[in-house]
């Protein structure tokens, strides 16, 4: 299913000349990696201390923006500039699931918003990232497979903000958008669990 992670490789060609500039400079892929999950982490605790105030709602969108051009900045750091490591893999993985947690958790607190629709949803996500990760251990490709993967819900998410952060009255809009979300992630770990078999019997992997 069509995601906005197909669009990473445009991205990246865009970030490549900053990323030579940061390998050349020193930068390592695990520090910017830390960067992004405190930046995420800022945010959500910004959003955890004035829930009812707009500004925290409006920083939302930029965070998950530079966050995205982060976490495509590590990955070109570990992979084109020698990088790459076990820890770094590691690192990468479970930044990619304390950011979320951070980020959108605190959404819960948020006038107007159902903490039993958003925490299942960061559940969800969570869950669809392991799923990914899972995929390796039969023998598959890492899956990133849609239509609600990490660049998808940042786009959601994202909008989600603005919106409320801009002043959008708030209603029964939100909980039928967190109940489509909730949807979806349902959908994309069905995905990934069965792309990942389908790869995995393709290429004649060994199973348990």
């Amino acid at each position: 299913m069509p995601s906005v992670y197909d669009l990473k490789p445009a991205f990246q060609n865009l970030l490549r000349p900053l990323c030579r500039g940061l390998a050349r400079a020193g930068v390592t892929a695990n520090q910017v990696t830390v960067l992004a999950a405190l930046m995420s982490i800022g945010v959500g605790a910004a959003i955890a201390w004035r829930p009812g105030a707009r500004w925290p709602l409006l920083l939302v969108p930029a965070a998950l923006f530079l966050r995205m051009a982060l976490n495509a900045i590590d990955g070109m750091l570990a992979r084109e500039h020698g990088q790459a490591s076990r820890p770094g893999a590691v690192l990468n993985e479970l930044g990619d699931v304390i950011s979320d947690a951070a980020l959108y958790l605190p959404l819960a607190l948020v006038p107007g918003v159902e903490p039993l629709l958003l925490v299942p949803a960061v559940v969800l996500a969570g869950l669809t990232e392991m799923t990914g990760v899972v995929a390796t251990q039969i023998g598959a490709s890492r899956r990133y497979d849609g239509p609600m993967g990490k660049s998808d819900r940042a786009l959601v998410f994202g909008a989600f903000c603005l919106a409320l952060g801009l002043g959008v009255t708030r209603g029964p809009w939100i909980s039928w958008l967190l109940g489509v979300v909730l949807a979806l992630l349902v959908m994309t770990v069905i995905n990934r669990a069965r792309r990942a078999v389908a790869e995995a019997r393709a290429i004649g992997a060994p199973h348990r």
